[in-house]
């Protein structure tokens, strides 16, 4: 897997230059249009975690990979990508069109109250892809065009006004959602388990053999959380209806299947980054998950 992509990475690869306020830190958000960044002679997007988050309104035939999902998509997509995950876009259908923006969280927090990464759309496990209708589109598409002529201008307050461009369009695509996604919680279970979810989320992905998993049981959380086992247990089964254990196993087999699937890595080191004593520890461990053999499942 590539190692995180940085912002610098991103203007170097995708247009050979720095933006001058990116270098007094205060160009965080930009913005561009999808054509004028895809199609030929352009560079395929490798799949690697970014340290800046995106928002993209893609046109047209597109498959994405995020953690180890691939979903492939028809029409118009907007999309939401957060630091924390791996992602990587494969161009279906010629003459993509869109539009998409780039920033990192300092961005928001001196703007907001808060992070960025605290809304329901960039937290671990969210759902990255929402279909739009024509109308939808074209709501979209204003605030991004918007976008546009705003960062070119030499409005004074202008990274505030698209700030709220911005939080316009998360809140739009929230309330595409059911009212439950916006739920808060509301006691020390749910928290629990909220921080606890996070703090595994942290540990992905691995981007090099020599890294490694090193949480690996319901103590090993509960250590780092300042709590009994016991009580992690219990607000995570009350709360998920799941085992510590279970999350643990299936945020692995998650990380296995993305592992294989993306890299070159044997399976040694695969089984290494991942915590595992031995291979064989880890053959067993996929086995048991997926009903296959980590060198099945990569053929």
């Amino acid at each position: 897997m590539a190692k995180t992509e940085t912002l610098e990475a991103f203007y170097r690869q995708k247009f050979n230059w720095l933006p001058e306020n990116l270098k007094k830190d205060m160009g965080n958000f930009n913005v561009f249009r999808m054509e004028d960044c895809l199609g030929p002679g352009r560079e395929a997007i490798t799949y690697a975690r970014r340290d800046f988050y995106k928002v993209a309104l893609m046109r047209g035939k597109h498959a994405y990979h995020y953690s180890d999902k691939s979903i492939e998509v028809t029409g118009s997509t907007l999309l939401f990508f957060n630091p924390s995950v791996p992602y990587s876009f494969e161009q279906l259908s010629p003459h993509p069109t869109g539009y998409f923006c780039i920033f990192r969280d300092s961005f928001f927090t001196e703007r907001l109250r808060g992070s960025i990464k605290e809304l329901p759309l960039f937290m671990p496990g969210s759902k990255p892809g929402y279909a739009l209708a024509k109308a939808q589109d074209k709501f979209v598409s204003g605030i991004f065009e918007k976008m546009l002529k705003e960062v070119k201008s030499d409005y004074v307050y202008k990274y505030d006004l698209i700030t709220n461009y911005v939080m316009e369009m998360v809140h739009y695509t929230l309330k595409m959602e059911p009212t439950e996604t916006l739920y808060q919680h509301t006691d020390a279970n749910t928290r629990i388990t909220a921080v606890f979810t996070d703090l595994l989320e942290r540990q992905f992905p691995i981007e090099t053999p020599s890294q490694r998993f090193a949480l690996r049981s319901a103590k090993d959380f509960a250590d780092q959380l300042a709590v009994h086992v016991n009580h992690l247990n219990r607000a995570i089964r009350l709360t998920t209806g799941k085992t510590t254990t279970d999350h643990i196993a299936q945020r692995l087999t998650g990380e296995a299947l993305a592992l294989l699937k993306h890299t070159n890595w044997n399976i040694s080191q695969i089984s290494y980054s991942l915590g595992f004593e031995e291979p064989a520890h880890f053959n067993h461990f996929f086995k048991k998950q997926t009903s296959a053999a980590p060198s099945d499942f990569r053929k």
